[in-house]
């Protein structure tokens, strides 16, 4: 009630949409002493273009992308040597973006567009649980209620 007597109007509460409900939670991942030409196979294989890189302990150390096994192209086209050569952990990337599993939807949203990455892992104490990509985001936003916003 209301000062004056009055109910006061209800606010709608906007449903609470987490990262942790639209992520994709069977990953390809790879491993940091993985050679390269396993990493090229697998991405082929899956369709994918990308894929993070764990530890024995679970813990995301790096993300390794087709950009980073291109990269090994043109530099075996410089040594007439198009091979894809040595590990995972020379040639992923170390500084990566993640989220944590419980981040809202419209803040990863956010972030995608604020950071002009197309996935970011998802971690819960420590460890990789999952991956968040764009198309996820929008799936999320297409399964909201219009009453939700």
């Amino acid at each position: 009630m209301s000062y004056r007597g009055a109910e006061a109007p209800k606010t709608q509460e906007t449903q609470a949409l987490k990262v942790e409900d639209y992520m994709a939670r069977k990953l390809i991942t790879f491993k940091p002493d993985q050679p390269m030409h396993e990493v090229v196979d697998a991405l082929m294989k899956h369709k994918i273009s990308g894929g993070p890189v764990v530890n024995n302990n679970g813990e995301l150390v790096g993300v390794i992308s087709e950009g980073d096994c291109l990269k090994e192209v043109v530099k075996g086209k410089y040594d007439n040597m198009p091979i894809f050569s040595g590990l995972v952990e020379e040639h992923m990337a170390k500084d990566v973006v993640t989220v944590a599993a419980d981040l809202n939807i419209f803040e990863a949203a956010k972030m995608f567009l604020e950071k002009r990455l197309r996935r970011f892992p998802v971690i819960h104490e420590g460890k990789l649980i999952g991956q968040i990509s764009q198309k996820d985001v929008m799936k999320a936003v297409l399964k909201a209620k219009s009453s939700t916003w």
